[in-house]
């Protein structure tokens, strides 16, 4: 009975301990979005990561062979579904990567290069908990092909030319606002409205 009071005393203590960091990590970072991970936090973070990929997935290689077509489907994907917050360049500089906690990681950087094929396609497909980054899968066989295809992607961006970069421009999604300037400008022009883009006369 003594030992099992004492185990209790001890867990006891291990949670009050663990709530007063939890409070002080609140306090302290006010939960800003805009903060920087500190150095330890990021470590944690990728070792918990990477404890949660299951080792069968980690050790698998990229089933999906790469060509200049598979190229240009992974570029289109890229642009439309993971530029809005990694940019074309996958460098994570955008106005929503760094609204987010913690920012998208420089998909070009040692960090990400060095994850496995398997370890991309598992982060690409079931997203990642308690960050911005959602999961993809589908579930289906052509889903799976197409993060296959954004693993290959993700390992050329390090090599990524202007010209590829440009070419993913117009592939990007638009703000409502640009969508609402497009309209403006058709019906301007097909003279349906009187107004010039804008509203100025």
């Amino acid at each position: 009975m003594r030992t099992l009071i004492k185990l209790l005393g001890v867990v006891a203590v291990g949670a009050t301990v663990l709530l007063g960091i939890v409070v002080a990590y609140v306090v302290t970072t006010g939960l800003d979005a805009r903060a920087r991970p500190g150095s330890w936090e990021t470590r944690v973070a990728r070792s918990v990561r990477r404890l949660a990929v299951p080792g069968a997935i980690r050790s698998r290689r990229n089933p999906v062979s790469p060509s200049p077509e598979m190229f240009e489907d992974a570029l289109a994907h890229f642009a439309d579904h993971c530029a809005s917050c990694h940019a074309n360049d996958g460098s994570g500089d955008t106005d929503f990567g760094r609204g987010l906690f913690p920012p998208p990681p420089d998909l070009r950087a040692a960090a990400t290069q060095q994850l496995t094929d398997g370890e991309l396609f598992y982060i690409i497909e079931n997203g990642v908990r308690f960050t911005g980054m959602p999961a993809f899968g589908t579930g289906t066989a052509a889903g799976a092909e197409e993060s296959w295809k954004l693993v290959h992607f993700i390992r050329h961006l390090p090599r990524l030319t202007t010209a590829e970069r440009e070419a993913m421009e117009p592939l990007n999604p638009r703000s409502p606002a640009e969508i609402r300037q497009e309209i403006d400008e058709e019906r301007f022009l097909r003279g349906d409205d009187i107004r010039p883009p804008g509203g100025v006369r």
